[in-house]
């Protein structure tokens, strides 16, 4: 995977020589030293958890979304000037190609105050005139509970079999946004970051940034902080109530907490892929289970 990326770079005329991974999850990303430039290669999922959106449609919206919001003045990871801000697909990989930015390694997580920050993201991302699709982070969780095994220790059968009921429950409510304002007409809806942002600030010498906008998307703005727990979402309300911004909704949230659980649990057929994913995987399972069922909807 780091040499396709590096093959790829070539051909759009940056010099690499000594490539060095950053990151490796989801998606490898690769510094291209000397290039000040990183690439970001998304993983192939298991053949049961196939995104049924295309990468490359996926990464030119995060394009389209961050180079927007720098525009505005978001302090933003943004894609490199270097390349055509565009994805580009080498052997069958689809890759997107960002500006190099040195990490504060000396700075100290600030879960708290990276969640009093997501109000003044939400914002920014308020006026964003660009067409997004409703809630596409839940497109992976029909697919994932069809072909979920229990996995003893991990998963049990009886887990599967309620995540599977409550989702029949949740979907009708979660995946189009008629549905979702039919039950909740008083939401906050909006262009939202999708995968919780304020563990996608990055703290850089210069400051922080936001990164990683793959999942931009529409919907409630409890989304972005779903499975945080209460006391984060005092520190988010705290922040909107100073900028006199929407505040969460706790029955929004609850619903929306237990389908961030589900999202996390269809993950279960990576873990011999990415073995690290086991335990958050068991953190999220054990507050699930003390969860009402789907959420207190049905």
């Amino acid at each position: 995977m780091t040499e396709t990326a590096v093959e790829a770079a070539r051909s759009l005329g940056l010099t690499v020589t000594d490539p060095r991974v950053l990151y490796t999850a989801f998606s490898t990303v690769v510094h291209l030293q000397p290039s000040p430039v990183v690439a970001r290669v998304p993983m192939n999922l298991p053949d049961g958890m196939k995104d049924p959106e295309p990468a490359v449609r996926r990464q030119q919206r995060e394009l389209d979304v961050v180079t927007w919001l720098a525009a505005h003045g978001a302090p933003v990871v943004q894609p490199t000037p270097l390349v055509p801000r565009r994805p580009v697909e080498r052997d069958g990989l689809s890759m997107t190609f960002w500006t190099y930015v040195e990490v504060d390694q000396t700075a100290e997580p600030d879960h708290f105050g990276a969640t009093a920050r997501v109000p003044e993201l939400h914002a920014q991302l308020a006026d964003y005139p660009g067409e997004l699709a409703w809630m596409t982070p839940l497109r992976l969780i029909g697919p994932g509970l069809e072909a979920a095994e229990a996995v003893p220790g991990l998963l049990e059968q009886d887990d599967v079999d309620r995540a599977r009921a409550e989702w029949k429950v949740l979907e009708p409510v979660l995946t189009s946004r008629s549905g979702f304002e039919a039950v909740f007409p008083s939401a906050t809806v909006q262009p939202i970051h999708g995968d919780a942002p304020s563990w996608n600030l990055i703290t850089t010498v210069d400051g922080p940034l936001w990164a990683d906008f793959e999942d931009a998307t529409l919907g409630p703005i409890e989304w972005d902080v779903a499975g945080f727990g209460p006391e984060l979402y005092r520190a988010y309300d705290e922040a909107a109530r100073t900028r006199d911004l929407p505040t969460l909704d706790p029955k929004i949230q609850q619903v929306v907490d237990l389908a961030r659980a589900l999202q996390v649990l269809v993950c279960t057929p990576l873990v011999p892929l990415i073995p690290e994913l086991a335990d958050g995987i068991r953190m999220f399972a054990t507050q699930w289970r003390a969860m009402p069922f789907a959420g207190g909807l049905s």
